[in-house]
């Protein structure tokens, strides 16, 4: 892999991750031949000792590895626990990888603006196509599921945004487009690493959770009322109120998410 995460005014608060490191080294294995499908990785300990990075390191990659469908993960011991290879990264999942990687570069402002512009045609296409005189259609029963999740008492921070990172895209997967779908999943991992950056500039963790959960549940609402504005205003005016509260964003406030700084929740309701 060849892309590096240049940090740069506004950019995500990291320097390149170690994990990026495990990530091109097993992706040079897999475009090598070295690994197959069937493959198993080596145990965590040994990458972290033979590539001088930390085993924290070592499962985010896999985990990003994971979210690309290119490993099954299981736990436990024994012959069938650990990374499992189940796909190669070709083409356009190699694509996908560099852009997981150069995603952690990239300034939050930029980021945001455009899971903006992405987040509101998703929930466009899907109010649009949604009878609400019909059964909930089967589309939007992951997203549900992880609506579900996000319930369950006892969550932490990082728990809670990773299945709030995983809601969004499942709303992009439900529209079929897979332009759109590869595009949140490759800022899958930038999504996560801001949000989880803004947790400190919470005043209350429990307050700003419970608020995002009832946020979640009017975007859905108001795609099964088959209402593609009702439904904009919603996810423009979670995500930017979420970005607004942690303080991750400032300047003056534009409607116009592509030309402008970005709206306040105020602007978009």
């Amino acid at each position: 892999m060849t892309v590096d995460a240049v940090p740069t005014q506004g950019a995500l608060p990291d320097e390149r991750r170690a994990w990026q490191l495990v990530l091109e080294s097993i992706e040079g294995e897999l475009l090598s031949g070295r690994l197959r499908p069937g493959d198993r990785l080596a145990p965590e300990r040994s990458l972290a000792a033979s590539l001088g990075v930390g085993r924290s390191s070592v499962r985010e990659a896999i985990r990003v590895l994971e979210v690309l469908g290119l490993i099954r993960t299981a736990t436990g011991s024994g012959p069938t626990s650990g990374a499992i290879i189940v796909a190669l990264p070709g083409g356009g999942m190699s694509a996908l990888m560099r852009l997981q990687v150069a995603a952690q570069g990239f300034p939050v402002e930029d980021v945001v603006k455009t899971r903006l512009v992405l987040e509101a045609a998703v929930v466009t296409e899907l109010a649009e196509a949604h009878d609400p005189a019909s059964l909930e259609p089967a589309s939007l029963e992951p997203a549900e599921q992880l609506l579900d999740a996000m319930d369950a008492p006892g969550r932490t921070e990082s728990e809670f945004l990773a299945l709030d990172a995983q809601f969004h895209l499942a709303l992009a997967e439900a529209t079929g487009n897979q332009v759109i779908t590869a595009t949140m999943a490759g800022l899958r991992s930038a999504i996560e690493a801001y949000a989880r950056a803004g947790v400190a500039a919470l005043g209350s963790w429990a307050e700003t959770s419970a608020r995002l959960r009832l946020e979640h549940r009017e975007i859905v609402a108001c795609i099964r009322a088959a209402d593609p504005a009702a439904a904009r205003r919603a996810v423009q005016a979670q995500i930017a109120g979420y970005y607004a509260e942690t303080r991750l964003t400032a300047g003056p406030r534009d409607p116009d998410p592509v030309r402008a700084p970005l709206p306040s929740r105020a602007d978009l309701t």
